[in-house]
């Protein structure tokens, strides 16, 4: 089959694959990444073409790519994932495959992506590391992102979002064109590659990956565009942002676990190991109490916000909750537990007019103060997020 043209005179609707490359001033390395590919179209018979999506170079890539036969989209919006995005929305192909421009990716072996994309795979990610049967030449890749950085958040990855990937960085991989609109994606920088698989992997696309050979960036014109510490915080970040349970919810559950622990032995002020537990044990638990039930609330209106924006998709929990935390049943529970911290509150306030407004027994008291201030905080936080739930629920863009 021939190679479509890419004059821009046609739809591309017979396209079967785009090859995609973000550039910034790659004129040094874009010529081998370009030939490569065109080759592999060429040999392979695939009906594609290859889009440069241009960033604001100035070293003359965009005539460069032109000249080379490949199609180039500016995109003005700066950012490795600003780019990317201009890029797949001017993709024509069936499939995508993605890749960086620096010559460390073999755009002539995409053979097993375009396999298993035919083969009905959603999204095809490459591997570089031997985890997953990966090459990494020597000095290809630095040692702190072979040996800690890529593992851990790949780890992480897989952990918090079951995203069956080990090398969740590696920036040449390949997907149905028709995922990209139903995964919204968002990000500007370089964890537009992380977005995309763990939005993938929420959404239940089937997810795939290939190892790969990992070759020596061949630029020597400037250094790479990746800032280890700043992508690598920014990556965490996105991770946490994309995850209210390990960002909220899991911590909450840990410190009310430890606050009800608390209150469990300094309520009857009990001794181990030559230690007695009292009103001091009690403030320390109340504290845990109060911050683990509102890191809890903050998961759940985070989640559901997250929901109602299409961030996250639903869940069939979160749709159980909205259904059995109604407005009226939050804050008939959250009333209820308000008014028992009142009442303990004025019970205390009763012992001391007993004692003619005077001096109080402190560890005795604060058996009735601590718990009331702790109940009646938990009460308002409850019927404060259950009207914020309403407000979310009715909500919409």
């Amino acid at each position: 089959m021939p190679i479509a043209a890419d004059s821009g005179q046609t739809d591309g609707s017979d396209l079967e694959l785009s090859i995609v490359m973000p550039c910034l001033n790659e004129a040094e390395t874009l010529p081998a990444c370009i030939g490569k590919a065109l080759r592999f179209l060429r040999e392979e018979q695939v009906p594609g073409e290859v889009l440069v999506a241009d960033n604001g170079s100035t070293d003359g890539s965009q005539a460069l790519a032109t000249q080379l036969g490949a199609r180039v989209v500016t995109v003005a919006a700066r950012g490795y994932g600003n780019a990317l995005r201009g890029g797949l929305a001017a993709a024509r192909g069936r499939f995508v495959v993605m890749g960086d421009a620096d010559d460390s990716y073999d755009f002539a072996a995409l053979g097993a992506f375009v396999a298993k994309l035919r083969a009905g795979a959603d999204l095809v990610q490459g591997c570089r590391l031997p985890a997953g049967g990966g090459t990494i030449e020597p000095e290809a890749m630095p040692a702190s992102h072979r040996w800690l950085g890529n593992p851990l958040f790949s780890a992480l990855a897989r952990r918090m979002f079951r995203v069956p990937v080990n090398d969740i960085y590696c920036g040449l991989r390949g997907f149905r064109r028709v995922l990209i609109p139903e995964l919204d994606l968002r990000c500007e920088g370089m964890e537009f590659a992380t977005e995309m698989l763990i939005k993938a992997s929420l959404r239940g696309a089937r997810i795939e990956e290939v190892p790969i050979t990992l070759h020596r960036d061949g630029r020597t014109a400037h250094a790479p565009h990746l800032r280890t510490f700043r992508d690598g915080w920014r990556t965490l970040r996105f991770f946490l942002i994309c995850s209210p349970r390990w960002l909220f919810v899991y911590p909450g559950l840990l410190l009310l676990a430890l606050g009800g622990l608390g209150f469990g032995v300094a309520m009857p002020g009990l001794t181990f190991f030559g230690a007695t537990f009292d009103a001091h044990t009690l403030l320390f638990a109340s504290l845990a109490l109060m911050v683990g039930y509102q890191a809890v609330l903050f998961g759940w209106l985070a989640r559901t916000l997250a929901a109602r924006e299409g961030f996250l998709p639903e869940t069939k929990l979160l749709g159980w909750l909205r259904e059995v935390l109604s407005l009226e049943r939050g804050l008939c529970f959250g009333v209820m537990v308000l008014l028992g911290g009142v009442g303990l509150l004025l019970a205390a306030v009763a012992q001391w007019q007993a004692a003619g407004f005077g001096r109080l027994d402190y560890a005795h008291t604060m058996r009735w103060v601590i718990p009331g201030v702790t109940l009646t905080a938990l009460g308002f936080q409850t019927v404060l997020a259950s009207f914020f739930v309403a407000v979310l629920g009715w909500y919409r863009r």
